[in-house]
């Protein structure tokens, strides 16, 4: 069982940044794969970064690419998701999650999830 616990969501404007982090207290935290989905209101949790064990290797949706960042440190057992120039469509309720698996181009299931966080972004 891996348990994670996101933080740094809160109301912002459009156009700031904020960080959102998610921590574990699991050894093997280093042998995951992990990614950050979100879920709009009304709407189905999607994808929105991933990032693989070494933090070597990152994917991102379409819709954030360019505007945030997925890092990892192994050493402390985080990932985080910076998250510059926001959008009011980028309002939702934001998931840490491990052991990360693609099963189509722009599907991905995880094993693992978090209690999320919300990020509320206003214009």
């Amino acid at each position: 069982q891996v348990q994670l616990v996101e933080s740094g969501g809160g109301l912002v404007q459009a156009g700031d940044s904020l960080t959102l982090s998610c921590a574990t207290s699991r050894r093997t935290f280093n042998i995951y794969t992990m990614a950050w989905f979100r879920q709009a209101p009304g709407k189905e949790r999607e994808f929105v970064a991933v990032i693989s064990p070494s933090g070597a290797s990152t994917t991102y949706a379409d819709s954030v690419k360019a505007r945030f960042t997925i890092s990892r440190d192994n050493a402390k057992s985080t990932v985080h998701l910076q998250m510059n120039s926001l959008k009011p469509e980028d309002t939702g309720v934001y998931y840490c999650a491990a052991d990360i698996r693609q099963l189509s181009g722009s599907t991905w299931s995880a094993a693992y999830w978090g209690q999320g966080t919300q990020v509320t972004v206003s214009s």
